[in-house]
């Protein structure tokens, strides 16, 4: 079977090398001509704040007719120094129109941001501007939005990567997403996720993908600062709604003639669950915690992104292997070569591994 990372990014790359355009949404419902938001800048007459930290763009407030906009524009070149970074813009588009042709089918796709306009030549997304935070704490009705924002793009064919906190924002009574760089289509019925066939790559899944790129940061910073017992108790809280949300996505997908191989993949991350929940809990956050750290890790490095929160999950992944090397061999949460490591040669993987991240942090602004 083809593996459905490479034959994206092969047709991505080709799109963009023959210097096509994609566009939704029209030029008219923008607050300003395309030529003037083209060149926006600080200084541009209506720009109240300018956030610099995208990696793939950067993102205007623009305040017009008492309505504000976030004018979003591509770098020239994107961070992420891999075809997923040199994608991502195109992605983002696609995937944002894909949305709104199933918006207007009648599906609603609750927390996801609707753009007005977006163009890949002119390198803009215009959207209206969402007053809020970016989330890196957690609690019941943030955690209960953002499994169901992310359900429903499951059950509708899309499987988003990057729950980071840069990524998803409160308003105070809704979590919105808004960034779909790395937000791929796949078939929820057939496929368990957009890595190597489909079916090949089973750790990845939704509750996995908001753990590693967000909410194992905030427990990282509940267990630094309060101690294990505190990051246990939210952890509790994430496992519960998670439960909730695979119940109602089980539901949905058996109700649609779903694949068994797929729902049975689903069952068995809700019977771990379930399991941790009535017994060792601990034991449950060790194996989860170790995946998601060591998970984003790669991806950091992977992408030559590393910062100082990929630091401290490599403090975390070196503790965890000097006090719990036996119980991360004896949970599985170890795996391939890495099994087969005694804890000193396991210790010294990782310590070059931070080096490596501390290297790429010190080019990475």
């Amino acid at each position: 079977m083809p593996d459905l990372n490479t034959a994206r990014q092969t047709e991505s790359l080709a799109f963009l090398e023959r210097g096509c355009e994609f566009v939704f949404g029209e030029p008219g419902a923008c607050p300003l001509p395309l030529d003037v938001l083209v060149d926006i800048h600080p200084g541009t007459l209506g720009v109240e704040q300018v956030l610099h930290g995208g990696l793939t763009a950067w993102v205007f407030k623009l305040r017009v007719g008492g309505r504000c906009f976030a004018i979003k524009r591509a770098r020239p070149e994107c961070k992420v120094q891999n075809p997923d970074g040199a994608t991502s813009f195109l992605n983002e588009l696609r995937r944002h129109a894909e949305i709104d042709a199933l918006r207007a089918r009648g599906i609603d796709f609750p927390g996801v941001v609707r753009p007005d306009f977006g163009s890949l030549r002119k390198g803009l997304v215009v959207s209206p501007w969402i007053e809020g935070e970016q989330v890196s704490d957690w609690d019941v009705r943030r955690l209960e939005q953002v499994f169901e924002a992310g359900r429903v793009l499951i059950e509708n064919g899309f499987f988003e990567w990057d729950f980071c906190s840069g990524n998803v924002l409160d308003d105070g009574r809704h979590i919105w997403l808004f960034d779909f760089g790395y937000m791929y289509r796949f078939d929820p019925l057939r496929q368990m996720n957009t890595a190597g066939t489909g079916l090949n790559v089973p750790q990845f899944h939704l509750a996995e993908r908001i753990e590693t790129r967000n909410l194992f940061a905030w427990l990282l910073r509940i267990e630094s600062a309060e101690g294990v017992d505190a990051a246990l108790a939210a952890y509790r809280l994430v496992k519960e709604v998670a439960l909730v949300s695979y119940g109602h996505l089980i539901a949905n997908l058996r109700g649609r003639a779903a694949r068994e191989e797929v729902l049975d993949w689903l069952r068995g991350f809700t019977t771990d669950w379930q399991q941790g929940l009535r017994g060792d809990l601990a034991a449950l956050y060790l194996r989860e915690a170790w995946r998601s750290h060591r998970l984003d890790l790669d991806d950091d490095l992977h992408g030559k992104t590393c910062t100082a929160t990929t630091l401290r999950r490599c403090d975390w992944l070196l503790s965890a292997i000097e006090r719990d090397h036996a119980l991360l061999k004896s949970s599985g949460a170890l795996s391939g070569e890495e099994a087969t490591l005694d804890r000193a040669a396991l210790g010294a993987r990782y310590r070059a591994l931070r080096s490596q991240a501390e290297r790429y942090q010190h080019t990475a602004g």
